[in-house]
């Protein structure tokens, strides 16, 4: 998606919330109707039968006749793909749109041409039932078939071009590269490079914490619950901000760099699963401690430093490029010798072969295994380089 910020007017402002309200009332229509579906009765409507609806609800609601038909028929055929996506088993179930939460709308079709360069720094863009709306133009605006006019929780508008890039051309070079994802340390390449994802500053995280600890106190619904609850998401917007271009800087400097780029075949969403709750066999109705706040820590690290968009950007930059590893036992295994102890790291930094004395950086470690490919299984079946007869060797000795 080719995404480019808008300036609405605060009048402007006003329309577009009014158009994603209408969007998500026709996409929460659709969805009820779609949920009274049993057995014994016969099909939901369809996009068809409920675009004959629209028109006889357009006739009789002056409120709904002041919307614009396009962003309504939208919302009904994006309900209908979703169907259809879920019922494929690629995407899950449709779920309510909520209001602060779901604003946006999806416009189709020859207006989707109406943009005005103004200089070069600035430009405009026709928006049905809303006018012309300020566009900053970061690069060209590419020719789509449809856009879609969304606004993030800091309050920021954005549209967004719906026109899949060009991958990038690989060096031709040869050259291959193993990334090993972390949390203190975001990617470690194989070539020895740390690259480290930005976060809030220490000032902001302090900032953070005092607005949510101000939201706790306030009454749910009141003005103030909705300052703090937008002064809490310009902060997320700014890391994920900060998250994103790094993500995308990332990946797009390795797609020039290397022709290979093997990574860790990880599982995040189970990774980052909430730990189930360990009953209490001495008392009924109880529970132990499962370490949750602990996990949830971990799960913020995971999740802060960009794991899956760094290699699902890489397999958008360099399709066909990037392989995936089987990450079993990779930082313990010695990437001089392919001797495999719990041992060999000494830390979370720190590597040190207890057999052949070889002395790295853990992660990069990991990265030069991830790059030659190099897994072992549970049984640690892993081929060594040097005599199966050799006696493990301390680090110190000569």
């Amino acid at each position: 998606m080719s995404r480019f910020r808008l300036y609405p007017s605060l009048a402007q402002r006003n329309a577009l919330l009014e158009q994603c309200k209408h969007a998500r009332y026709m996409w929460n229509v659709a969805l009820e109707q779609w949920s009274m579906w049993t057995r014994d009765k016969g099909p939901t409507p369809g996009y068809v039968e409920q675009a004959r609806q629209l028109t006889e609800a357009r006739a009789a609601f002056a409120w709904l006749r002041e919307g614009s038909q396009t962003v309504q028929q939208q919302a009904l055929r994006d309900f209908d793909r979703a169907v259809k996506n879920f019922y494929s088993g690629t995407h899950r179930r449709p779920t309510w749109r909520k209001h602060g939460l779901h604003e946006g709308f999806r416009i189709v079709g020859p207006q989707t041409n109406r943009v005005v360069t103004l200089n070069r720094k600035w430009g405009r863009i026709l928006l049905p039932k809303v006018g012309w709306v300020r566009l900053r133009l970061s690069r060209r605006v590419p020719e789509a078939k449809s856009y879609r006019v969304v606004r993030d929780r800091a309050g920021r508008w954005f549209v967004a071009f719906a026109v899949i890039p060009q991958p990038v051309p690989a060096p031709g070079t040869g050259e291959m590269v193993g990334v090993d994802r972390g949390v203190t340390v975001s990617a470690a390449l194989s070539t020895g490079e740390l690259l480290i994802c930005p976060a809030l500053s220490e000032r902001e995280k302090e900032r953070l914490k005092q607005l949510q600890r101000r939201l706790a106190r306030c009454v749910r619904g009141s003005n103030r619950c909705r300052r703090v609850k937008v002064a809490i998401g310009k902060l997320h917007a700014v890391a994920r901000d900060r998250r994103t271009d790094w993500v995308e800087k990332t990946s797009t400097d390795l797609a020039r760099r290397f022709d290979v780029i093997r990574v860790e075949d990880l599982r995040i969403p189970q990774m980052t699963s909430r730990p189930k709750p360990r009953a209490d066999p001495a008392r009924p109705g109880a529970y132990l401690p499962n370490l949750r706040r602990a996990k949830a820590g971990l799960n913020r690290g995971i999740l802060a430093n960009a794991w899956g968009g760094l290699v699902r950007r890489l397999e958008d930059k360099a399709a066909g490029r990037v392989e995936k590893v089987d990450p079993a036992y990779t930082s313990q295994t010695c990437s001089s010798c392919g001797h495999c102890a719990p041992e060999n790291r000494e830390s979370q930094a720190v590597f040190r072969c207890v057999a052949c004395g070889h002395q790295a950086n853990a992660d990069v470690n990991a990265a030069v295994n991830i790059a030659a490919g190099r897994a072992v299984s549970a049984r640690r079946e892993t081929p060594i380089r040097v005599s199966p007869k050799r006696e493990p060797q301390h680090a110190t000795s000569a």
